[in-house]
C-alpha cells in the first residue's frame, strides 16, 4: 500500500530535504504541484485534502493559512514552522520526549515538528527534570553552534556566493535573546522559565551542537555527571535515534576538539557529558537538516502511519 503524501513548500530547504527522503521510498506516492502553481490556493487545497500526510514547510503565517485550507479530517498535517509548537490541539513531534509521546503522535492529525535547536536542548534537559536531578527553576543557559543551512535558502546562497574569508568566522545571532525556539524550549523542556540562549552560525553547511552548562552544586542533592548519565541511559533505553555516549568520553574528541558535524547525514542524536565535580557541560549533537528538521518529520510520519519508525532513515 502506498500512502499519498504532499509537501507544501517543496522548494524551501526543509521541503527539498523531505523530497530527498520521500522520493527514495516505494511506499510513498508523492503528490506534486507544478512550480508555476505553487501559490495557487485552489490547487494547494486540492492536494492537501488528497493527502494521507501533508508536510507544511512554510513561514509561520503561511502555515496558519494552509491549515485553513484543509477540510479532510483524515489528512494528517506535519508542520515544520514555529506556528504550532506550543499550540493547544497540536502534538509536539518529538517521540523521545516522554512515555506516551509516540502514541500521541500516532493518534494525532496535527503534529508540530520541533525546531533544531529546541530538539537538542529538550533532549538534554527534559529527562533531568523528569528524574528530579535538575530543578525546573534552574537558571539555565544554552549555546548552539549550527551550520548555515539552518538559515534557509537565502542564507545558504549568501554563504556560498560570498567572497573568500567573508564568513570564515562564526556569527552569533539573535542577540536580543528572544530566539523563536524559546517558547518550545521552555514548555517542552519542563522549565519554569526560558533559558538564556545564544545561537551561532558556523562556516559549514550542516551539523548542530547545543551545549548546556551546569554548576553541580546547584543541582538536586546527589546529582552529578554519573547520575545524569544514568538518567539519560534509562530515559532513552531502546530509543533507535538517541545515542548516549560514555561519561566524559575523551575518545569522542578529536585532538581535544569536539566535532559538531559528527552526526551529519543521520537521524541520530548524540548526547555527551563533559566536565568534573564542580561543573558540567551537556552536549547534544545532530544534523540540523535531519533529526533537526526533515528527518524528524519523516520519523513522525512513520509513527503516525504505523510503519517501522526508522523506515527511510539512517540511524548511524
Amino acid at each position: 500500500m502506498a500512502f499519498n503524501v504532499y509537501v507544501d513548500g517543496q522548494e524551501g530547504t526543509t521541503g527539498l530535504r523531505l523530497l530527498d527522503y520521500l522520493e527514495a521510498r516505494d511506499d510513498i506516492e508523492l503528490l506534486r504541484i507544478d512550480s508555476d502553481r505553487r501559490k495557487d490556493t485552489a490547487e494547494r487545497a486540492r492536494l492537501l485534502n488528497a493527502a494521507d500526510v501533508a508536510f507544511l514547510c512554510l513561514p509561520d503565517e503561511a502555515s496558519r493559512q494552509a491549515v485553513e485550507l484543509l477540510d479532510n479530517p483524515d489528512t494528517c498535517l506535519i508542520d515544520a514552522s514555529t506556528a504550532f509548537r506550543t499550540a493547544e490541539g497540536w502534538t509536539y513531534g518529538l517521540p523521545e520526549l516522554v512515555p506516551g509521546q509516540r502514541e500521541a503522535i500516532r493518534r494525532s492529525k496535527r503534529i508540530a515538528n520541533p525546531g533544531c535547536h529546541a530538539s537538542a536542548f529538550i533532549l538534554l534537559v527534559r529527562p533531568l527534570i523528569e528524574a528530579g536531578l535538575l530543578p525546573a527553576d534552574y537558571p539555565l543557559s544554552a549555546f548552539s553552534l549550527t551550520g548555515y543551512s539552518g538559515g534557509g535558502k537565502k542564507l545558504i546562497a549568501e554563504y556560498e556566493a560570498a567572497e573568500p574569508g567573508r564568513h570564515a568566522a562564526p556569527h552569533p545571532y539573535a542577540m536580543t535573546l528572544a530566539h523563536k525556539h524559546l517558547p518550545e524550549m521552555r514548555l517542552h523542556g519542563g522549565l519554569a522559565q526560558a533559558p538564556v540562549f545564544t545561537p551561532v552560525v558556523g562556516p559549514f553547511l550542516k551539523g548542530l551542537a547545543v551545549t548546556v552548562p551546569l554548576h553541580v552544586d546547584r543541582l538536586a542533592a546527589g546529582a552529578d555527571g554519573a547520575a545524569i548519565h544514568d538518567a539519560y541511559t534509562r530515559h532513552y533505553a531502546g530509543e533507535p535515534f538517541v545515542n548516549v555516549m560514555p561519561l566524559a568520553d575523551e575518545a569522542s574528541l578529536d585532538h581535544g576538539f569536539f566535532e559538531v558535524q559528527g552526526a551529519n547525514d543521520t537521524n541520530r542524536v548524540d548526547l555527551f557529558i563533559y566536565g568534573g565535580e564542580e561543573r558540567l557541560a551537556l552536549v547534544a549533537r545532530l544534523d540540523n537538516l535531519g533529526k533537526g528538521a526533515a528527518g524528524a518529520a519523516v520519523q513522525c510520519m512513520n509513527i503516525h502511519l504505523g510503519l517501522d519508525e526508522d523506515t527511510g532513515l539512517t540511524v548511524g
